[in-house]
């Protein structure tokens, strides 16, 4: 389906790295000049590097949080959760009419999977996408039909890890 809308990357798996690919993608784009705008479902935590970056490139990045303060786990969802993944869809859609190069859909394949967002309005939405833009959607368990629809599938699989895994600055966030 290439050329007729944008193109669809998705990134699913159990392994450490999803979004970082995602970034990558976003760096390349900025670093040609292009805009990019990044939506993250159930994300909140603002010392990432990713969202500081929105200071440093201002008219080119833009990205935007939607998940409740503080990490309450995948069993404790309630109704505010699917509120706020619906008005990351919602952005989403307000976002792609101005054709950025790439909108990236983080943990978007999380939220489905914990039916937060039904993955029909999300194929969808994707239908609609201008050729300009590239869309990239992150997160794990990515539904089967999401997997069929998208142009570029890579899972992300977890060889080894150390017993602790560290959270380093700039590395890990």
């Amino acid at each position: 389906m290439v050329g007729k809308r944008g193109t669809i990357y998705l990134y699913t798996g159990e392994g450490a790295g999803k979004t970082t690919n995602a970034l990558g993608l976003a760096l390349r784009c900025l670093g040609h000049g292009y805009k990019v705008v990044i939506i993250q479902f159930l994300k909140w935590w603002k010392n990432t590097g990713e969202y500081k970056f929105r200071k440093k490139m201002p008219s080119n990045y833009e990205i935007y949080q939607f998940g409740r303060r503080g990490w309450i786990g995948l069993t404790n969802l309630t109704e505010k959760d699917r509120q706020l993944c619906q008005r990351a869809l919602n952005m989403a859609k307000k976002k792609a009419k101005e054709k950025p190069r790439l909108l990236v859909l983080d943990e978007i394949n999380l939220a489905l999977d914990c039916k937060l967002l039904g993955v029909n309005e999300v194929i969808e939405f994707l239908k609609t996408v201008p050729k300009e833009t590239n869309v990239v959607l992150t997160g794990r368990r990515a539904p089967k039909k999401l997997v069929e629809f998208a142009d570029f599938v890579n899972e992300v699989i977890d060889i080894k890890h150390p017993d602790e895994i560290p959270t380093v600055r700039g590395i890990q966030y």
